[in-house]
């Protein structure tokens, strides 16, 4: 097993973790970047539409273009070394991350650690979609948009978000029929401008209807849609039947988290960001000290946003090794909180800055917490264990989460979740 030694580790080659190495390989730091993936960018690789936002954050270039100009300074910077198709398997409590490579199992030491994972596809359950011919569209975008394969003739795509709106608009492009969109809400979730498109195209897009049923014999051969009612029941007498051989399921992403739950960070359920998150604070800094995050693993957003965070992790991460003067810093660090607040000021992100105001709330009270514990030993009776809180059963005080910067044993949380892998794969994210 070799052993590769690094002063910082970023899990995710990604649009955040790609300029989490680039910033803080500027500052001198030794990173060593991990990805799955053979190819660096993440979500870009399969992005073949233009960015929307500030010309100077690459408006109007396709994602492909940004994904081959990240990867051209990662592949020119000294202070990177690269791991691409290499899984990350665990991170434990002396700072090793376990890494699947194609020659076997290494060890990677590092003094930091930056997870920028990414997200996966929310999937939904109806008759049928276990059959083939049901995708994500993260999928769908890699078939076509990185290995030129169709996904079928005739679709049945499942959400209208950007991600369902753009998509649908690629497999027009590719000579692919949309028979519908159906969306669940009252109304459209994505951009006017992307639902315009596949509507002048002929494309029916259904709002308060869902797919009932998928059928076919060895594979999708037709799909049932129907409407909802106010309580979101279907309602009998309203089904469609549509002659598809492809479902595809734009619905969402949520955090690919659970190497975050393994190495011992504090996590929250929060609705608003996508699922269960990391507690982190203004520095990208999670509860498990040393260990950063970047991108949707943090939250859902745009590309744009995590490759914001992902700066700002980078740059958290080259201070905390003692990289980056103070005057640096501040000035670094308001430039790059000015930028996310210009990417989340539209009102499209008040979701997204209402999630991360609960999670701070949620950082605090875990800090408080911490705190009230590290004060009680000196108030401790004779008899009563140090690491025990006076007045508390030994078993309720046991069965306690860890406190904020607790290291974990090894392993500590593998019955929830058992490693993780490198940046995203099967997900779709319209910028």
């Amino acid at each position: 097993m070799a052993v590769r030694t690094t002063e910082l580790v970023i899990i995710g080659a990604g649009p955040a973790g790609i300029c989490a190495a680039l910033e803080a390989a500027s500052h001198g730091v030794k990173t060593t970047l991990v990805d799955r993936g053979e190819e660096l960018g993440g979500q870009l690789i399969k992005q073949t539409h233009k960015f929307f936002g500030w010309h100077k954050k690459s408006a109007g270039t396709r994602g492909v273009l940004i994904a081959k100009k990240l990867a051209e300074e990662v592949l020119n910077n000294e202070n990177i070394t690269l791991l691409n198709s290499t899984e990350a398997l665990g991170y434990y409590d002396d700072g090793t991350l376990l890494v699947e490579t194609p020659r076997g199992i290494d060890r990677v030491l590092g003094d930091r650690l930056i997870v920028a994972t990414g997200a996966s596809e929310r999937m939904l359950l109806f008759p049928g979609n276990d059959l083939p011919g049901v995708y994500g569209a993260g999928a769908v975008q890699t078939l076509m948009n990185v290995h030129g394969v169709r996904p079928g003739d005739s679709v049945l795509m499942i959400g209208s978000g950007n991600i369902g709106l753009i998509v649908s608009y690629q497999l027009l492009q590719a000579g692919v029929r949309v028979a519908a969109v159906v969306e669940a809400m009252p109304t459209i979730g994505g951009y006017a401008v992307h639902a315009s498109k596949i509507r002048r195209l002929g494309v029916p897009i259904m709002t308060r209807h869902t797919i009932k049923e998928a059928y076919g014999k060895e594979q999708v051969e037709g799909a049932v849609i129907w409407e909802l009612d106010e309580n979101w029941n279907g309602i009998p007498g309203t089904e469609k039947d549509l002659e598809v051989d492809v479902v595809c399921l734009a619905i969402g992403l949520t955090p690919l988290a659970e190497l975050l739950w393994q190495c011992g960070a504090e996590m929250a359920y929060i609705p608003e960001l996508g699922g269960f998150v990391p507690l982190y604070d203004e520095t990208m800094e999670t509860t498990r000290k040393g260990v950063f995050v970047a991108g949707d693993v943090a939250g859902i957003e745009e590309a744009s946003t995590a490759m914001a965070a992902g700066r700002m992790a980078g740059l958290s991460a080259a201070r905390s090794l003692g990289k980056v003067s103070d005057l640096d810093y501040s000035r670094l660090r308001n430039e790059i909180a000015g930028e996310l607040e210009g990417l989340r000021s539209g009102p499209a992100s008040a979701k997204i800055l209402s999630g991360i105001a609960k999670m701070r709330a949620m950082l605090q009270s875990v800090k408080e917490a911490a705190a009230v514990s590290e004060a009680e030993p000196a108030n401790q009776p004779a008899n009563q264990p140090a690491d025990q809180p006076a007045n508390r059963p030994a078993k309720q005080a046991a069965s306690e989460p860890a406190e904020a910067g607790d290291l974990p044993k090894a392993g500590a949380r593998d019955s929830e979740a058992q490693g993780n892998n490198g940046s995203k794969s099967e997900e779709a994210v319209g910028a």
